[in-house]
């Protein structure tokens, strides 16, 4: 009697521990609890589309990120847009290399939730082509600050999404003209956040 009591017994044991395992494995593939450490890595594709107003907008902006530490990361990125202007057909095209710091400072949803302010600086090759006019090739210098988040699915893969931009700085040097610079400040950021769609996927490694 006592053996087959402790034979039910280690059964039972064996059979809990298998259950608890297949929750710990399950839960190592979720999205829960989803840490950066240091040395992790990330690659990251923004998309911006703008049209149906009076100028049709496509940007695409890939990023390569790595974590000094569950907070901070730094990293490199490119930048592909188009700009075309309806009403006078004006089109400018732009691509551009840049760096960027980023800092996590809110985790919501057992983690899943990171949201993060980002510094960019970068340098643009700027083609403006004016169908009267013909074409006009200019560099531009800029900087700004955004705010975003990232909401992962797995603990791999997140989706991005840039909720506004806080500041801008443009300096634009035209090889036929006089240079221009602008600056942007969103104080009320918030009011209508997805005024501007940007989004894109990261993938952590």
């Amino acid at each position: 009697m006592k053996t087959k009591f402790s034979v039910i017994l280690a059964l039972f044991t064996f059979c809990i521990a298998n259950a608890q395992q297949d929750e710990v494995d399950a839960e190592m593939n979720s999205a829960k609890g989803v840490t950066f450490q240091q040395g992790d890595m990330f690659l990251e594709g923004s998309i911006k589309i703008s049209t149906g107003g009076t100028a049709d907008y496509y940007g695409f902006s890939p990023k390569f990120g790595y974590l000094l530490n569950d907070k901070f990361a730094v990293g490199a990125k490119l930048n592909y847009s188009s700009n075309k202007v309806e009403t006078t057909q004006v089109k400018t095209n732009v691509f551009g290399v840049g760096a960027f710091a980023r800092y996590y400072f809110l985790e919501l949803d057992k983690k899943r939730f990171k949201t993060y302010a980002e510094l960019g600086l970068g340098y643009g090759r700027n083609k403006t082509e004016t169908p009267l006019v013909g074409s006009d090739t200019d560099n531009s210098l800029t900087a700004d600050i955004n705010v975003g988040l990232n909401y992962f699915v797995t603990k791999n893969i997140a989706v991005t999404f840039v909720l506004a931009n806080v500041l801008a700085y443009n300096s634009v040097s035209p090889e036929n003209g006089p240079s221009s610079d602008t600056f942007q400040l969103n104080i009320n950021l918030f009011e209508n956040i997805f005024n501007q769609p940007q989004f894109g996927v990261l993938y952590r490694f």
